[in-house]
């Protein structure tokens, strides 16, 4: 074994013992390399009762098979000693897979490596007491077992690592066919046996109420907002998706503002279970009125903060219809003056006041009011005191003033 510290090679105190020692010593070990994998498994199974052991295919236990394997292979590496002992792979990779996928940590069963290494040091130590090998050569012995004992636990990480990240696509794919049920059209009525299923296999608990979010991306390769784990989230639609359950439980919306932030979107309003189907429609509608710059981008929506513009805006060919036939009084007037009667008309309609609160509401005289008023009743005749008639022309404005065609006098308050 050639000790190197930095670019320094030192002198090693196992390569100065004489060769027929170290044979003899390599010889003993790899005799002895059975009945002290016997021992220290024993030793194991008395440390950790619960500890599951698993056969392989002639019957054998794996560790037994594990734990002789990697005795040979470093009394092997002692003899010729070259390099680094090669960790035997597989088993230890298989070890730590397994504790992986029975949802147990590592800890355990780098303690099971390390009391190894301790009862095989003991023995090692007999034997070169034995042989007369140099205490130095032995303290090198150890430092060489617990270098060795780290290959295995890099082993055992792989493994877990392995088996941690098939969970996870498991626990994906498994959640994103219970989001494509729970968003299906078809899907109506109580929650049926699929829909229990799916949720009991990612142990989620149905909840009496969710809220569909339709997020987009703040840039292509975003990673994943951290929403907490009983937020479903699906990131493979071009706008991601998410399902929250009982959006309004305390703390809740606190929790995914905090997620969200850097993100923009909308969440839809919250419905009972198996009508999330329809918060999932209005999450895409808001998200569609953001793309055309009619409601604020920069941030996460909620639809029950912006309804009138939901409402008004979404039907927008009937909208654009009624507004034709209603507002056809206006198409003789020029571009500028029919805005500015459109605009005192939807005041008048609002305040249901006199030209003083009209004027107020505008920021013009009364004077003025009144006579933009006058104008109006020239213009609709008896029509306008209809009260439907009246309804539809403050739909059509109110639309209008959304989409920036009108002035909002709210906005210089």
């Amino acid at each position: 074994m050639t000790r190197r510290q930095g670019t320094v090679t030192t002198r090693s105190a196992w390569r100065d013992v004489p060769r027929f020692q170290v044979r003899q010593f390599a010889a003993l070990a790899m005799a002895e390399a059975p009945v002290l994998a016997e021992e220290i498994l024993r030793e194991i199974r008395r440390e950790y009762p619960h500890l599951p052991f698993i056969l392989d295919d002639s019957g054998e236990p794996m560790a037994l098979v594990g734990i002789r394997r990697a005795l040979e292979v470093f009394v092997q590496h002692l003899e010729t000693a070259e390099g680094r002992p090669r960790v035997p792979p597989g088993v230890f990779q298989e070890f730590g897979r397994g504790e992986g996928l029975n949802g147990r940590s590592l800890d355990s069963l780098q303690a099971i490596y390390r009391l190894g290494v301790r009862l095989a040091w003991r023995r090692f130590a007999e034997i070169g007491q034995r042989v007369e090998i140099p205490p130095p050569a032995m303290y090198e012995l150890v430092d060489a077992g617990y270098e060795y004992l780290d290959g295995l636990v890099d082993q055992s990480v792989r493994g877990y690592a392995e088996a941690a990240a098939r969970q996870a696509g498991e626990r994906l794919r498994l959640q994103r066919r219970l989001m494509e049920l729970l968003l299906s059209e078809h899907h109506r009525g109580d929650p049926g046996e699929a829909l229990t299923e799916r949720a009991a296999r990612i142990g989620w608990p149905l909840p009496e109420k969710v809220a569909v979010g339709v997020l987009l991306r703040p840039a292509r390769e975003a990673v994943a907002p951290a929403v907490s784990q009983g937020v479903l989230l699906d990131m493979e639609y071009e706008q991601p998706r998410m399902v929250v359950p009982d959006p309004g439980a305390a703390g809740r919306p606190e929790l995914l503002h905090r997620a969200l932030t850097g993100w923009s979107g909308a969440i839809g309003p919250p419905v009972p279970l198996p009508d999330a189907a329809k918060s999932l429609r209005w999450a895409e509608a808001a998200v569609r009125l953001m793309e055309r710059r009619l409601l604020p981008g920069g941030e996460v929506l909620h639809c029950t903060e912006h309804t009138e513009a939901l409402v008004l805006l979404q039907p927008e060919e009937l909208i654009d219809d009624l507004a034709l036939r209603c507002l056809a009084p206006l198409a003789h007037c020029g571009p500028a003056h029919g805005r500015r009667l459109a605009e005192t008309l939807l005041a008048w309609l609002e305040t249901r006041g006199g030209a003083p609160e009209v004027a107020a509401r505008l920021g013009v005289h009364p004077q003025t009011v009144r006579y933009r008023l006058r104008q109006i009743r020239e213009l609709w005749g008896d029509e306008i005191d209809d009260p439907d008639r009246r309804f539809e022309l403050e739909l059509v404005l109110r639309a209008q003033r959304l989409r920036g065609e009108l002035g909002d006098p709210r906005a210089r308050r």
